[in-house]
């Protein structure tokens, strides 16, 4: 009876993933009597076509040469089966993982700075954040992580590669990185710190031009802090303004849509559609800011910074400066498991900017192309006199100001 008690438990785990965590309770497995289970006929079908799980792990537990953890099996299985969608962005997310994906939403974690994800299995840096020890030690977009700390980077899920990634505060950690454009692995040795997300900086340059860092979404007052950097500005009678998204890795959607909706006026912010074909049109009021924008853009602005760069670009409410951004365009929603405090995340939708570009793998042109010389982009932090993209940025807005 105990094997029959594993085997229930095997098809209910199955059965929950395999239904995308939508399972509810509608298709209960019944017990008849002895040792034989009864199960509707849509079931049935389903545990054909994964009968090849139940025969593995039949066979491991059979012939592996050690007790073998039955809940460990479980949870790889489920890993697995998730990551066969062949989906980097769709992961299972363990307890643990879970709780540190949450804790970077409050705006503060022990880790690098970093933002990465899987191009063709290979851990990618999308952006490292402002003076953080990623930035500091000169990880650059599209730089690719072979190793970290002397482990192979290879076949291993993102949610793994992150969390070898962070640590405790203090604690060292050795990136083994080929640098963009070369083919020779260097070690990069950094040390673990409080990341602590201020995701505004603002300041008032000459000639009243307004200039607006944001550093990322990936916080819940992101849109509150941008639009007080934002009201600091226009008090000060701002005539122009430069909103930074440079190396801005994205987050979180709602933040992203506030903050553009404040920019763009009357208009289509970005659209979403599903599986389905469900078309879901994010829109923005008249209200907007009513000077020259320009926006600054790179191979580390991704996601939710494409978005507003999208909107600006395709609206024509600013001009985009600097350089083709990352090209990620689809979004991401997490779904807890309560059972045990783990979670699923799944690529529920392509994003769409307001012209009806899906910018998936191919970023987006800015209107003013500038790139950053060889001999300045290896440099880990450039001063305003160094940073061409900065400098034509400001040209560009001075010569829009009425």
């Amino acid at each position: 009876m105990k094997k029959n008690k594993k085997t229930i438990l095997w098809v209910v785990v199955l059965l929950l993933v395999t239904n995308i965590l939508t399972f509810i309770g509608t298709n209960y497995i019944s017990l008849a009597t002895g040792d034989k289970v009864v199960i509707n006929k849509e079931d049935y079908n389903l545990l054909k076509d994964y009968s090849k799980l139940f025969t593995v792990r039949d066979l491991v537990k059979r012939e592996y040469v050690d007790p073998i953890d039955e809940d460990k099996l479980v949870e790889g299985a489920v890993r697995g089966l998730v990551a066969g969608v062949g989906d980097p962005y769709t992961e299972y997310m363990s307890p643990e993982e879970y709780s540190a994906s949450t804790a970077q939403l409050e705006g503060e974690y022990a880790g690098i700075g970093l933002t990465v994800t899987l191009i063709d299995g290979k851990l990618t840096a999308v952006s490292a954040m402002e003076d953080t020890p990623s930035a500091k030690a000169g990880i650059k977009p599209d730089d690719v992580i072979v190793a970290i700390d002397g482990k192979d980077t290879s076949n291993k899920t993102l949610n793994e590669l992150v969390a070898l990634i962070k640590g405790k505060e203090g604690t060292g950690v050795v990136l083994t990185v080929v640098k963009k454009g070369t083919t020779k692995p260097v070690e990069v040795p950094m040390k673990r710190e409080k990341i602590v997300l201020n995701p505004v900086k603002s300041e008032m340059l000459k000639d009243q031009i307004g200039y607006i860092r944001l550093t990322t979404f990936n916080q819940l007052n992101a849109a509150s802090s941008f639009q007080k950097a934002l009201d600091d500005l226009e008090k000060k009678n701002m005539k122009g303004l430069i909103i930074d998204l440079r190396d801005n890795g994205g987050g979180l959607l709602q933040e992203c849509v506030k903050i553009t909706d404040s920019l763009v006026g009357e208009g289509t912010i970005v659209y979403t559609i599903d599986n389905k074909g469900r078309k879901e049109v994010i829109p923005s009021d008249k209200n907007k800011v009513d000077v020259p924008i320009v926006i600054l853009v790179n191979g580390g602005t991704a996601s939710a910074s494409e978005i507003l760069s999208g909107a600006i670009k395709d609206l024509k409410a600013g001009t985009l400066v600097g350089t083709r951004t990352f090209g990620k365009g689809l979004v991401q929603n997490i779904i807890p498991l309560k059972a045990d405090n783990s979670a699923v995340k799944v690529t529920i939708e392509r994003y769409y900017t307001p012209s009806g570009v899906c910018i998936q793998g191919k970023g987006i042109e800015p209107d003013v192309v500038v790139e950053m010389p060889d001999e300045l982009r290896d440099k880990n932090t450039l001063t305003r006199s160094e940073d061409v993209q900065f400098k034509k940025a400001v040209e560009v807005i001075k010569g829009q100001i009425h």
